[in-house]
């Protein structure tokens, strides 16, 4: 079964992302795992009694900590089930300590083929979804890696962008999105952004063309010295309701940010991104 691990601190906006990994499952049928962890303080060693006292804390706040967490399943449950998907299997985990170790400890575990997380603009997508958290995740992980934006309200998957360079590793990525445009019966628009110190030869965009010729993907060169505004008006004009880039074995975050998503593009996306393997 095709499995997808949902981080939640249970704000209105990650139930809003929420439905983002329902439909997803909808489509796979798969089965979700939703997580919430919690941090346990480090306390001041120089009290008398520590050990009794740290026992006394750690104990109130896992109480304290899982009647939150008991409390906030059922709202999951609703917005399931007010969007008709209530058949969904949902199983939920309550944990401590480090976020991200938590993820990748379960996508490992657990056999995770998708992180649906939601995330925040008040303190930026690049802070939040490419900041610490999400980024660790997306470098400690094999799972595709899909952020929800909190002002993405979900649309059904009809068209994705996927920028590229050509490379022979993005073409890996590609295939292994193939698949995931299928479930969504969904077109790839493929863009590449030429400038003048970014050009690649028309015998390999034309290798590319050969090798998808019989797949619902189409390629697009775009002349601009604006990498950030053309991809941007890309999604916009074209209707795209979905943003995947390739994450590559070296080099990642100067791959991704150069060429497709940079600090502007970052703070202006209002649609998911999927985050690849290509590998």
């Amino acid at each position: 079964m095709i499995k997808i691990l949902f981080p939640t601190d249970f704000s209105e906006k990650a139930n809003n992302a929420f439905i983002y990994a329902l439909k997803w499952a909808e489509k796979y049928d798969a089965e979700i795992t939703t997580l919430h962890v919690y941090d346990l303080p480090i306390l001041d060693m120089s009290y008398v009694d520590v050990p009794i006292y740290q026992a006394e804390v750690y104990q109130t706040l896992e109480l304290n900590s899982f009647e939150n967490f008991k409390d906030q399943i059922p709202a999951l449950r609703e917005v399931a089930e007010r969007h008709n998907l209530g058949h969904i299997p949902i199983k939920n985990v309550l944990l401590s300590g480090d976020l991200v170790s938590n993820i990748i400890n379960l996508v490992e575990s657990e056999h995770i083929n998708f992180v649906i997380m939601g995330t925040s603009r008040a303190s930026g997508f690049k802070e939040m979804f490419l900041g610490s958290n999400t980024a660790n995740v997306m470098t400690g992980s094999d799972a595709c890696i899909i952020g929800i934006p909190d002002d993405s309200y979900y649309r059904p998957i009809r068209k994705i962008c996927y920028t590229t360079q050509f490379s022979d590793e993005e073409q890996e990525a590609l295939r292994k999105l193939l698949p995931i445009a299928k479930k969504f019966d969904a077109e790839i628009e493929c863009i590449f952004i030429q400038t003048e110190d970014n050009e690649v030869k028309d015998v390999i965009v034309a290798n590319w063309k050969l090798l998808f010729k019989d797949e619902k993907v189409s390629f697009h060169t775009i002349k601009s010295e604006n990498v950030e505004d053309s991809i941007l008006n890309f999604l916009e004009t074209n209707h795209i309701n979905l943003l995947a880039v390739a994450k590559h074995k070296r080099g990642f975050w100067d791959s991704l940010f150069h060429a497709s998503l940079t600090k502007k593009l970052a703070m202006n996306i209002h649609i998911p991104l999927l985050v690849l393997h290509d590998h």
